[in-house]
């Protein structure tokens, strides 16, 4: 068959499906629509259009048309309600209330406004904002690293003297909601922009899990030297971060061998009651690694209990874990770690 006819028909039997048939539409836009378009996309998503547009660039009228077809039908899926919610939702609470009580309410429900300038730090290398804050408070720094992707924060501590490094995974474990006005005065270190309106309205962020999620993309010593120092500053938190790098769910990194000498360590009603929370794929690999008796045992009690309170199964799978870590330590088992690292 002729190269051509050949890829004629491949073209045929695997139409354009996800970034390359966004690029085509996009494609057929103008400089500026597509401009538009792409000023509202995240980084990533920015930078893999672009490789599929020049992927797609000498793209037959066929597929064009196919990705014309899956735009439409996934637009006539699709509802208006939500554009121009704000103004709407403005207008009916005036309307209703009168406008001085309907400010007042709309100042405590409405969220926050996403600062501009701190979201440009998603299209910054580490490096770059590393250099941008090295010389600021720890609380700035942390403030700042909430603000990242856990890798790229990861990134970005590491850049950051050592000697501040366990002082801010500490402050980002503790941060509670950050005043509007400090954010303002964070855009001004960021861009040297002018401080804007606040309305006293307050941003979440930090805390453990986000500190855990920043701890698991760090370095393994700099993961140990910074536990250790949180440890002897306050061991509740260094106690929560660890639990929260190593959750139930990552037991499924197990190989046949740790599992199996996991369950011989943790007690069968335990094991009951954490597997009515796990996901499918781990409960299938526990169940994998028992004697076919035992693991049906197992999956007859759990019917028969029926529902439990989440608390009950969380507390029971954090005791497994607890357990996980205990041999670990005492070298029976290996908990898959970063990279080809091992602990």
């Amino acid at each position: 068959m002729p190269e051509a006819a050949l890829a004629d028909e491949n073209r045929e039997a695997n139409p354009l499906h996800g970034s390359a048939a966004a690029a085509v539409l996009l494609m057929l836009f103008s400089e500026d629509e597509a401009a538009e378009i792409l000023s509202r996309l995240e980084p990533d998503e920015v930078r893999q259009l672009g490789f599929a547009m020049y992927d797609v660039a000498d793209v037959e009228i066929d597929e064009v048309n196919q990705a014309l077809d899956q735009f439409v039908n996934k637009a006539k899926r699709r509802t208006t309600i939500g554009y121009g919610a704000p103004r709407h939702i403005r207008g009916a609470m005036h309307k209703a209330l009168g406008p001085e009580r309907a400010d007042n309410i709309l100042a405590r429900i409405t969220p926050p406004t996403a600062s501009t300038k701190l979201t440009m730090l998603k299209w910054m290398e580490a490096r770059e904002i590393a250099a941008i804050i090295e010389n600021e408070h720890p609380q700035v720094m942390a403030v700042v690293l909430t603000h990242l992707e856990p890798r790229v924060a990861a990134d970005v501590l590491s850049m950051l003297p050592a000697a501040w490094q366990e002082d801010v995974v500490y402050r980002v474990a503790t941060l509670g909601p950050v005043p509007l006005e400090a954010l303002d005065e964070l855009e001004i270190i960021l861009a040297n922009a002018p401080i804007a309106t606040s309305t006293g309205a307050t941003s979440q962020r930090g805390g453990t899990s986000e500190a855990a999620a920043i701890m698991n993309n760090v370095r393994k010593d700099m993961e140990q030297r910074i536990i250790k120092a949180l440890n002897k500053r306050d061991k509740n938190v260094a106690q929560t971060i660890e639990e929260e790098m190593f959750i139930f769910d990552n037991l499924i990194d197990l190989d046949d061998k740790n599992m199996g000498a996991l369950l011989r360590g943790v007690d069968t009603e335990l094991l009951t009651i954490a597997l009515k929370g796990a996901n499918e794929m781990l409960k299938a690999k526990m169940l994998g690694c028992m004697s076919q008796r035992a693991a049906q045992s197992i999956q007859d009690e759990m019917e028969e209990r029926g529902p439990m309170r989440l608390a009950e199964v969380i507390e029971a799978q954090k005791a497994v874990v607890s357990q996980a870590r205990r041999l670990a330590e005492q070298g029976v088992i290996m908990l898959a770690a970063k990279g080809d690292e091992f602990v």
